[in-house]
Order: structure tokens, then sequence, then C-alpha cells
């Protein structure tokens, strides 16, 4: 295992997808996980009954990472089932829907921004009483390949947001570092999930993934291993990185 015994990680958005292969992959080596979720109910107490069956301790927490008084209950109870909180994992994110530039509302740019972007501010910034208590804080946000590349069609408002969760990893690098707690990030590619299923056809599915060198998509699982890493003792001098997981479609 690479986590001592009582180590507890918050993964946000871990019903499905990334989010749940990162709370799986922390329990596999040793964490207690917080498992959260707002509408996927059934799909969430399945990941805490697989936590659980690895003989981990798991907490269900629902809530809106895009609202305060959400997200101050949440890691309430978390506080009050374990005490403490070693690593925050920012993962809760969404498209919402496909569309351009001059179809986009200004009701549907704010709710990106705030599911992708203003969630990881107000995840990390109520977190932070009991990440600072922890001997080996961490916070690994997860933004995207699109925070770079502009993303696939229809997804500006989302590439957007996840090229503020870039830079916001890197300003929160710099103000927590002082304090022990280290911050980076995780950029996946295309990833078999149902986002992908929800918002990209076949047909641009296809076309996305001809462009990957290794020619396919990843998994959700395939994205942990980079999560892992940043939350171990390996990573005690790594500050403010952004960890590009896209089977070589970019390349620095």
């Amino acid at each position: 295992m690479i986590f001592s015994e009582g180590t507890v990680v918050w993964v946000t958005g871990s019903s499905t997808g990334i989010g749940r292969a990162a709370a799986i992959g922390f329990a596999r080596e040793g964490c207690a996980v917080a498992v959260h979720y707002n509408s996927s109910e059934g799909p969430a107490q399945e990941v805490a009954g697989e936590i659980e069956s690895l003989g981990r301790e798991a907490l269900l927490v629902r809530g809106d990472v895009s609202k305060a008084a959400d997200v101050r209950r949440m890691v309430g109870e978390i506080e009050r089932r374990f005490g403490r909180l070693d690593v925050l994992v920012n993962n809760a994110g969404a498209l919402i829907e496909r569309t351009t530039l001059s179809e986009m509302s200004e009701e549907l740019w704010d709710r990106v921004m705030a599911v992708n972007l203003k969630s990881v501010f107000l995840c990390s910034q109520a977190a932070l009483p009991l990440l600072r208590r922890s001997e080996r804080a961490r916070i690994i946000n997860v933004t995207s390949i699109a925070a770079r590349n502009g993303g696939g069609p229809g997804s500006m408002a989302y590439a957007t947001a996840k090229g503020g969760v870039s830079t916001l990893t890197r300003a929160m690098a710099k103000e927590l570092v002082g304090e022990g707690i280290l911050v980076n990030a995780v950029a996946p590619g295309v990833i078999q999930t149902p986002f992908h299923e929800r918002y990209t056809p076949p047909e641009v599915m296809e076309k996305l993934v001809s462009a990957i060198p290794i020619g396919r998509a990843g998994t959700p699982e395939e994205t942990v291993g980079a999560m892992l890493f940043l939350a171990s003792e390996r990573a005690n001098y790594v500050v403010g990185e952004v960890i590009e997981v896209n089977g070589g479609l970019l390349m620095d």
C-alpha cells in the first residue's frame, strides 16, 4: 500500500467515470474515502460498497459543489466521521451542453463555470482547516486537455473553465506550499467515460480517437496512477504541476 493507515481522501464527483476510478484506486492503496455525488445516488452507493469490500471505510456525501453551503456541510460530515482529511481530489465537473459562442446563454456559461471552476475554489477553501491538520496534505485538481487545446466542438465554456482550473492550481500551489499543502493537477485527454457517452456523438468521438497516437481512448483507471503519485511521498518535490494523461494527443 502507498498510504499509511488512516489516510482520508475526498473525491468529488466520484459516483462515475474518473472520480469512481479514483475513489476505488485510493481505497486499494489503503485510504478511507469520502464518496461524493449530487444526483447519482445509486452509482455512488455501489462505489461505497466496493470500497468497503476492500476493507476500507467509505462515507457518502451528497451536495452541489458549486454551492458554498452544500460544500461546507459536506466537509462537516467528513470531519465528524473521520476527524481529518489528507487528500482532496477536485474531480467534479460537467460539459453540461455543447453549444457555440453565438448560441451560448449567460445562464449556461455561468453554470459551466460554477460546476467546473467555482467548485474547485469552494471545495479547496472549505477543506483547508482539515488539510492544515494533516502531516502530508495534498490537493489534486482534475483539469483537461481542453484547457490547452480549446476543446472539441461546442465546448468553449468547458475548455475555458478547465483553463481556469489549471491556472488556479498553480496559484493555489504557490499560496499553500508554505503551509505544507502541495497542490497539483491531472489533465486527462479523451477518456471513455459517461461524460463522452452523454455529450459526444459517435462520429465526433471517432474523429477524436483517430488523432490519438496510442490509437485508442483511455480508461478512467489509467488516469488514477498520476493521482496516486501526486498524493504520495514520491511527489514531495512536485508543486504546481499539471500531468497530462492523454495517450500522446498533446505532447510538451
